[in-house]
């Protein structure tokens, strides 16, 4: 269904993200040039197009999830396999052009430097830093776009489960489950990701105080891996909306417990042989 299509795209979005964070705490740990070159022109941009993709990907879940309860046939277009392949190569053509685009006026653009930084905007020029502040700018849209629909399909889908439930219909609880999941989404998403934006907002914008600044940058610092740790948090998206990951999720469980008696079992046979024997 269209659903996996998402789920498996975020889980990539996931992945990636994963392989960005080695260069970034390289960064803050090494005084080499090159580590310092290759995180602020392809690690910070990786690390922002993955943050994106998840963001987006999970909207396109709510989306998905809240067309299940307004067609629960899935015959619009939209609850289509096709459509959702296509959604997510024009998601990841959109996100990664900037990324390239970043990365190669970085290099063409970059500033000698005499001495090792220890932050990236000695190494950005003028022109470069003019264009991540159009594609922060974009980012803050993306996600503002996302969590309002986030807010608006949640709120829909309450307002459809106690309609339900007071016509009494047979349904409802079916309605439940998608209000659950999508408390789930949303839930996620307000931890992980408004606190990094709160922040964003104002270190994109405000750069007239070098104090403000250094403030900023710290508190961005954490608000970041705040964000990175949605990493942790998805497994449970895919537990409640995806019943293969809940059945293998299950099935290892039980499989845990069943190896779990067995020794038990052995080592209470043991001892019991251990006493005979004496």
């Amino acid at each position: 269904i269209s659903l996996m299509v998402y789920l498996k795209n975020l889980t990539a979005a996931d992945f990636l993200l994963c392989l960005s964070l080695p260069l970034r705490i390289t960064f803050y740990a090494s005084k080499s040039a090159i580590v310092q070159q290759l995180y602020c022109s392809f690690g910070a941009s990786a690390l922002l197009l993955n943050m994106y993709a998840s963001i987006l990907f999970m909207g396109y879940i709510a989306v998905n999830r809240y067309l299940k309860i307004v067609h629960p046939s899935g015959t619009h277009i939209l609850q289509s396999v096709r459509t959702a392949h296509i959604i997510s190569v024009v998601t990841w053509v959109c996100l990664l052009a900037p990324a390239v685009i970043y990365t190669i006026l970085f290099f063409i653009t970059q500033k000698p430097l005499n001495s090792i930084p220890s932050c990236c905007d000695p190494f950005i020029s003028a022109s470069v830093s003019l264009f991540f502040t159009i594609i922060h700018t974009l980012s803050i849209i993306i996600f503002l776009v996302v969590f309002i629909s986030l807010v608006f399909l949640y709120y829909s889908t309450s307002r459809r489960v106690l309609q339900a439930q007071q016509r009494q219909l047979a349904s409802s609880d079916k309605l439940v489950k998608s209000r659950r999941n999508m408390l789930v989404l949303v839930s996620i998403f307000c931890v992980c990701f408004v606190p990094y934006h709160l922040v964003r907002l104002p270190s994109t914008f405000l750069t007239s105080s070098r104090s403000v600044v250094s403030v900023l940058n710290y508190i961005m610092e954490v608000t970041t891996m705040v964000a990175v740790f949605n990493i942790c948090l998805d497994p449970v998206v895919y537990f409640f909306l995806s019943k293969t990951f809940r059945s293998r999720v299950r099935m290892v469980s039980w499989r845990g417990n069943i190896q779990q008696v067995n020794e038990q079992e052995r080592a209470a046979v043991h001892c019991y042989s251990s006493e005979l024997s004496q």
